[in-house]
């Protein structure tokens, strides 16, 4: 793209509509666990339960909803997204038991942080070619911090109405917000087909899916989105129970969210930026790694300046991830099929959230405390950081010799 306004004017559409999949992710959910419980008169295992076969479900729709992004463009799909979401959302303040709720938690799940962040990141990786790695990170940024607020505006919205009214609001709020953006998106001007050929002339080769499924950079990178949604979402679901048992308030634990949110900003930009200038791989190097030193810090967090550090570092374990993982999937497979494979590894990691919170909780169970299983957990990143060092860089199957 030439000039920077349309640069600027790509990055701020990505980072707008992956803001708008705050409903669907966990942060935006989880404000409305405590009122279901009361209001349906179920259980807290129950709605974890409802929470968690949405998730699943949701998930396995992702590389189909990749592969249609390739098909049929981000523009197209961004208004239907935007229109099933909103659906969805306006559907889930009439559910009345556990059946329709965990219904709706499969499409808000499976169209919010599943299908709409996948659409904003790809649209930001089709569309900008120079400094890509940046412009991800700056959207990837910017969604990061607006999901990180949208849980505050929709709790006040909750206690001065009620989570009916306030799925409503979600529901209008998207749809007034994404389809025009969908709509404002340029038309794509050249097939599949065309895109894949275009692709091919300027010397790199075409990725289908099974051929980049084939490769063990696929599986590293999609190893450690994996690990990461599984472990954060564990910590950040229980994080009141985990930092309590070291000592915290529930007003302290709930406070640590605050420098989480400010170094995973800072990381995502910071690893978008340097996947322009090194080997993308590294990017999941230095965010395992990261996470590994972020559970082995959990025994010696306390009040104070301990549990602070224990945020900044988590914070920034996933902010580098978030800041990598598109521009690595792009650097290594090319623009051509992006979404189905990208599909297929963000689906992997909404699954891996779903497994989170009840395997913490189990660890707990079978331990009597939290530090235990969480320095068990610690064990994962360490071993994808390792073994992301030594992963090759892929080499498609036509250039075999």
């Amino acid at each position: 793209m030439r000039g920077w306004l349309p640069w600027v004017a790509v990055i701020a559409a990505g980072g707008v509509l992956s803001v708008m999949s705050a409903p669907g992710q966990t942060a935006g959910l989880s404000v409305f666990t405590d009122p279901l419980i009361r209001e349906l008169g179920i259980s807290r295992t129950e709605v974890s339960t409802s929470y968690l076969i949405g998730t699943l479900l949701g998930a396995c729709v992702l590389p189909l909803t990749g592969r249609a992004l390739d098909r049929w463009g981000v523009r197209r799909m961004t208004i239907f997204i935007g229109v099933a979401f909103a659906v969805f959302l306006a559907a889930l303040s009439f559910v009345a038991g556990i059946v329709g709720l965990t219904a709706g938690f499969v499409g808000v799940r499976m169209a919010g942080q599943g299908a709409l962040s996948l659409a904003a990141t790809t649209l930001v990786a089709r569309s900008i070619a120079d400094r890509r790695g940046l412009a991800l990170g700056i959207a990837s940024g910017v969604g990061s911090g607006g999901i990180s607020l949208v849980p505050v505006f929709v709790e006040t919205l909750i206690a001065g109405t009620d989570i009916h009214v306030a799925w409503r609001v979600e529901a209008v709020v998207v749809a007034a917000v994404v389809i025009p953006i969908g709509l404002l998106l340029p038309r794509r001007t050249a097939t599949a087909q065309g895109r894949k050929a275009a692709e091919a002339a300027g010397g790199g080769p075409v990725w289908t899916l099974r051929e980049a499924a084939a490769t063990g950079m696929f599986w590293t990178i999609a190893a450690g989105l994996a690990v990461s949604g599984m472990l954060s979402t564990a910590l950040a679901f229980h994080q009141v129970a985990v930092l309590g048992e070291q000592g915290l308030t529930p007003g302290e634990a709930a406070a640590n969210f605050l420098p989480q949110t400010v170094t995973g900003i800072a990381a995502t930009l910071l690893t978008g930026a340097l996947s322009d200038r090194i080997p993308p791989k590294f990017g999941v190097t230095i965010a395992m790694t990261t996470l590994t030193g972020a559970l082995l810090l959990l025994p010696i967090v306390h009040t104070g300046w301990t549990a602070v550090l224990y945020g900044l570092v988590l914070g920034a374990a996933g902010g580098a991830l978030r800041g990598i993982e598109a521009a690595a999937y792009v650097r290594y497979y090319g623009t051509a099929n992006i979404g189905v494979i990208r599909g297929v590894a963000t689906g992997t990691n909404l699954a891996s959230t779903a497994f989170g919170p009840l395997l913490l909780a189990l660890g707990h169970d079978v331990a009597g405390d939290y530090t235990t299983p969480v320095l068990v957990a610690a064990i994962l990143p360490a071993v994808v950081a390792v073994v992301s060092v030594f992963a090759r860089a892929p080499r498609h199957p036509a250039l075999h010799s």
